[in-house]
């Protein structure tokens, strides 16, 4: 008898949208996180989007994945160009008109949505990838890398606005949160939505959110 193949486990992702900082913060567990993450996603075959800088956690981690073979997309307003990419940019980079363009073109492109730690613009974007899960614009896991309690206090306040009527519970359950990349990837490939969206997918102009204009244009 022949040997028989052995195929190649699924993927449950093929693109995973990364937010994170244009510094590499003060403490080497910080970039340490992002390269794990990103030989994390080379492990399974992932490929990535992110905010298209070659600087700080958002340069280790496209690096890391573009080394490893998989591809590289980076998303970025032609404002931020000169503060965001330093010498050579990493893998392909698609250059957009303004942030809102630049998230909705990122949450096109992915399957999932991880962040690592980062300042205002960072949680903003992980904040609107949850809101937009909980309005029902779409349905794909949003992870959290909680690095050495990074988002503690972030985690606290969600907890918080359950507590007080302003979460509902079944929201609150929209993030999943892990301290390592290997456990957030795992439970990002268990994840199941539980909760009720506000109203469904159908129901959202997406031309006017510009999530998912590409794909309405293409029908």
């Amino acid at each position: 008898m022949g040997d028989t193949a052995v195929a190649p486990p699924t993927r449950k992702f093929g693109t995973i949208c990364v937010f994170c900082g244009s510094n590499s913060g003060n403490r080497a567990v910080f970039g340490d996180a992002a390269l794990e993450l990103g030989q994390g996603l080379v492990t399974r075959g992932i490929d990535l989007v992110y905010g298209g800088g070659s600087v700080g956690l958002m340069g280790l981690i496209a690096q890391t994945v573009l080394d490893g073979g998989c591809s590289v997309l980076g998303v970025i307003p032609r404002a931020l160009m000169p503060l965001e990419i330093s010498g050579a940019s990493v893998g392909e980079v698609k250059i957009v008109s303004d942030m809102h363009e630049r998230k909705a073109e990122m949450a096109r492109q992915s399957d999932a949505f991880i962040a690592l730690p980062g300042g205002y613009g960072t949680m903003e974007e992980l904040l609107e990838m949850i809101t937009w899960s909980q309005l029902g614009i779409h349905d794909k896991p949003v992870g959290l890398l909680n690095v050495d309690g990074y988002y503690d206090p972030l985690l606290a306040l969600f907890d918080k606005g359950a507590a007080e009527g302003f979460i509902k519970a079944d929201c609150r359950q929209i993030i999943v949160s892990a301290p390592t990349a290997h456990e957030l990837l795992t439970k990002m490939e268990q994840y199941t939505r539980s909760h009720l969206e506000v109203a469904s997918r159908t129901s959202w102009e997406m031309t006017e959110l510009g999530y998912g204009k590409a794909a309405e244009e293409e029908k």
